[in-house]
């Protein structure tokens, strides 16, 4: 599959496609597919919309079964809840980062000069868009077992730890139960280089006068991490 560049920004090389292939555990029959999973509409009309919304449902349904094998003394309520936490944006970005995915990514110029390596909407969407290619290129069984290794370790026992809020939600609902206003995120820094930066965002709580920082390689983990702080201090205090 050629691609048809759309304002390819003049940066280093990505890296190697068999070096993400080794840490997919998959070797692409044709590795066009995988390309194009990592192909933002920015940089080529051969990008990864489509493949992402085959993922969609390819990841669906391999969770799905994920949980009906290993919560089966949940109800449907339950294994939906649970379900919908492990393929929510969130957690796909954090599947992202841990195969390193942003340095493969293909950008056109603006959305790599606007950060687009960490934004949390175009990491999930190729986590979902890599899971349809590995289906077109090997069939249900090989994407469903990569699902099955990229959730190995996601806590989902009895202690249904899946299916807690994430700080920000829980922060807000802290809040809004005691009628004060919501919280406000700011963007202190941003270190390191575009494809490997550290955010730290600031989570301020005006009605206390409260602020915590939380750091982390997205403005969204960054923001989470402020969020929980936060909220920690907040139940300490009212104990």
């Amino acid at each position: 599959m050629v691609l048809s560049k759309r304002n390819a920004p003049t940066t280093a090389p990505a890296p190697r496609l068999d070096q993400l292939q080794g840490a997919l555990g998959h070797s692409f029959a044709n590795v066009g597919l995988l390309r194009q999973a990592l192909t933002h509409r920015s940089y080529s009309a051969d990008h990864y919309e489509r493949l992402e919304f085959l993922g969609d449902s390819v990841l669906n349904l391999a969770v799905s079964a994920l949980l009906y094998q290993r919560l089966g003394d949940l109800p449907e309520g339950d294994l939906s809840r649970v379900r919908a936490n492990l393929v929510k944006q969130d957690t796909l970005v954090m599947l992202a980062e841990r195969l390193s995915l942003a340095p493969y990514l293909h950008l056109g110029e603006g959305e790599h000069k606007s950060g687009g390596r960490s934004r949390p909407s175009i990491l999930a969407d190729a986590v979902e868009a890599i899971i349809g290619a590995m289906y077109i290129d090997a069939g249900f069984a090989t994407a469903q077992a990569f699902v099955q290794r990229l959730y190995a370790d996601m806590p989902l026992g009895a202690d249904k730890a899946a299916m807690r809020k994430d700080a920000k939600t829980a922060l807000q609902e802290w809040l809004q139960g005691r009628k004060m206003a919501l919280p406000t995120y700011k963007v202190e820094r941003i270190l390191g280089e575009a494809h490997q930066q550290t955010f730290e965002v600031s989570c301020t709580v005006p009605a206390l006068g409260l602020t915590a920082v939380g750091s982390g390689t997205s403005r969204r983990i960054a923001e989470q991490a402020g969020a929980g702080d936060m909220l920690a201090q907040l139940q300490s205090t009212t104990k």
